[in-house]
């Protein structure tokens, strides 16, 4: 558990100014949640990473590449035309 506090904190100075939420699920898998911390509108949710997968600082990287990359091609991001 202790894992997920740094995690946390280095993905929202990744990903400022949105809040982010990490928390271990019943099978050990990860989820990660970045929503605005005022109305607490969620931007992207991803869930199912192993805890494993995110313990180097190379495996936090990649995370914040395909965080970012999730967040610009989502729907909710892309302006109508």
């Amino acid at each position: 558990m202790t894992h997920l506090a740094p995690l946390r904190a280095r993905l929202e100075e990744s990903f400022t100014p949105l809040a982010c939420e990490c928390s271990l699920n019943g099978d050990g898998t990860l989820t990660v949640r970045l929503y605005h911390r005022e109305s607490g509108e969620v931007d992207l949710v991803v869930s199912g990473m192993s805890l494993d997968s995110v313990r180097s600082e190379d495996s936090i990287a990649k995370l914040i590449d395909e965080l970012r990359y999730e967040l610009h091609n989502t729907p909710l991001h892309r302006s109508e035309p």
